[in-house]
């Protein structure tokens, strides 16, 4: 497909578009208007994760579609919003910008000193997010504490990156990122010792010092752990597959091959992604 940049009227009339076929559908169309935020919730999560899968596929077409499911249902939250009296769309829209605007005072500064500073001081993106995060403690949003803007109910994996990430932003970091990698050898000692004393509470709670601790690492080398573990998902389901449609070529069955055998099968997997 041929891509060309929309004009802002454009944009704005595919937008209104948008509004007005989902006003439509909330009056006519019975499963549409039955909908609530109850209801759309495990769809919302669902979609959420077709579109990460879209994205790691960088597929073009497939990301188009998956980011107008999700933004169906923001706009779909935002209606029955507005038919409660609580919020419409162009709440969450000037609600947003104000909000983007008000934490980049290096792009709109409120006055010319502001824009002075800002032109000294803000020039790499460590910068940036330094700012953003001492801004976010400013707003008087409930959040008390630095930490207590990372949602709760994030995958665990996620989570331990983006609390390691709030810390960091208030100064709570190595100095140096190579001093990290003595937490992780230490983290795995820690467990492996645990393991030899068979005791599996200790074991697990290690187990998990040792992911943090790696995650951690990922996060100073400026590597997002969670896009690393699905890109190892993906290569090791790829592989697999191929050891399995290889065993049905040679007539055997896996449960009765050595470790050996599949491993050599495994190999062969490698080398015909990675061609010497």
């Amino acid at each position: 497909m041929d891509y060309q940049e929309h004009t802002y009227e454009e944009k704005n009339a595919a937008f209104e578009r948008l509004m007005r076929v989902l006003d439509e559908l909330r009056v006519k169309c019975p499963w549409d208007r039955k909908q609530t935020n109850a209801s759309l919730r495990p769809n919302t999560i669902e979609e959420t994760y077709e579109l990460c899968d879209a994205l790691m596929n960088d597929d073009a077409q497939d990301i188009c579609k998956e980011l107008g499911d999700v933004l169906l249902h923001v706009a779909f939250y935002a209606k029955i919003a507005s038919e409660q009296g609580r919020f419409d769309m162009a709440d969450v829209c000037n609600r947003l910008c104000d909000k983007l605007i008000f934490r980049h005072p290096h792009v709109f500064p409120p006055n010319e000193e502001t824009a002075q500073k800002a032109s000294v001081a803000i020039k790499t993106e460590e910068q940036v997010l330094e700012q953003w995060e001492k801004i976010k403690q400013r707003e008087k949003d409930g959040n008390t504490s630095v930490l207590s803007g990372v949602p709760g109910h994030l995958p665990t994996l996620i989570k331990a990156y983006r609390i390691q990430d709030k810390a960091r932003g208030v100064g709570f970091d190595w100095e140096e990122r190579s001093q990290v990698w003595e937490k992780v050898k230490e983290e795995i000692a820690e467990f492996e010792a645990e393991v030899e004393n068979m005791s599996t509470d200790k074991a697990e709670a290690e187990f998990g010092d040792v992911m943090f601790s790696l995650i951690n690492a990922a996060r100073l080398y400026h590597i997002n752990p969670d896009n690393a573990l699905e890109r190892t998902n993906r290569k090791f389901i790829r592989r697999f597959n191929f050891l399995e449609a290889r065993c049905r070529d040679l007539g055997k069955n896996m449960a009765d091959m050595t470790l050996a055998e599949m491993d050599e099968i495994w190999e062969e997997a490698k080398r015909t992604e990675n061609p010497a």
